[in-house]
């Protein structure tokens, strides 16, 4: 036995020499390189356009900016993307917690097709999901002349757009929480059912507490898609100022009128939406890391 053993011991210490110093062993002039490429990637494609967006929008002062703000078609944009967002994301929510339960938890037929719909948006272009709903809704489509017939509006009008946001954005909830439940698995919640505990008290103490805040990431994740969406609701909207222009709808319009000063103005708000999105994600990854780490250390 001790024969055997001790070869295996060797081979087993020369091996690992060979692997560990891997990370820590490159020369200093490609760390540099590699962070020199990242920063100036990072300036070109992302500070220098968000300062741009900002400066043009600022460009001819307070005034102009809040008189672009504040006219009447801005205001209006601001109201649908609020609405359409207001519904979509706690749609999201609902159906995001279902399914990463269903499939995080429980095995059953069917499961590896519910995955596959979950990630359809991802590679579906948001300009084909929008029209999937005028082959849908549209006068022409399956349930136009039903439709008209009961004086119903789905397109040009408010439900589309929150159709069409509900889709583009059902994944980002569900995505965040289905690994994030697999790596906790269910041992917690049948401690809680044997203990006699019902299915909603061992959801709302024991299960949501330790998604509470990947849940809150997907849902800020979903917020920032359903408020900054063109391609789907472009094709559902109608793009009729004052009633179905979202605010990058509202954006898109203005610049093609020439009018770049209320554009930046009404895209800046878009970017400070990125930013407090982009605040919030690191401050939720930070949480998240804590909350994860805080069980092996203890």
């Amino acid at each position: 036995m001790s024969a055997v053993a001790t070869p295996v011991a060797a081979s087993s210490s020369r091996i690992e020499p060979a692997y560990a110093p891997s990370g820590i062993s490159e020369p200093f002039w490609v760390k540099a390189l590699l962070v020199t490429v990242a920063l100036c990637f990072m300036t070109l494609f992302l500070f220098v356009p968000l300062v741009a967006v900002f400066f043009e929008a600022f460009k001819k002062g307070w005034e102009v900016y809040l008189t672009s703000v504040t006219e009447p078609d801005a205001i209006a944009a601001i109201k649908l993307t609020l609405i359409a967002a207001g519904i979509a994301v706690p749609l999201n929510l609902v159906f995001g917690v279902a399914a990463s339960w269903a499939i995080a938890k429980f095995d059953f037929r069917g499961k590896s097709l519910l995955l596959t719909l979950i990630d359809l948006p991802f590679s579906v272009s948001p300009v084909i999901s929008g029209l999937i709903y005028v082959l849908l809704f549209g006068a022409q489509g399956w349930f136009g002349e039903w439709l008209q017939a009961h004086d119903i509006k789905i397109l040009f009008a408010v439900p589309g757009i929150v159709l069409a946001t509900v889709f583009i954005t059902f994944p980002f909830v569900a995505r965040e929480l289905i690994p994030l439940m697999q790596s906790q698995g269910s041992e917690e919640e049948e401690a809680a059912l044997v203990l006699g505990a019902s299915g909603f008290r061992t959801f709302w103490h024991v299960t949501l507490p330790n998604i509470k805040w990947g849940l809150l990431y997907g849902v800020i994740l979903c917020n920032a898609r359903a408020m900054g969406e063109f391609g789907a609701v472009s094709v559902v909207s109608g793009h009729i100022r004052g009633q179905t222009n979202t605010i990058p709808l509202q954006v898109e319009i203005l610049y093609n009128e020439y009018n770049f000063a209320a554009a930046f103005a009404i895209a800046s708000l878009l970017a400070f939406l990125a930013l407090v999105t982009l605040a919030l994600k690191s401050f939720i990854e930070w949480r998240l890391h804590h909350a994860t780490s805080q069980p092996d250390q203890e």
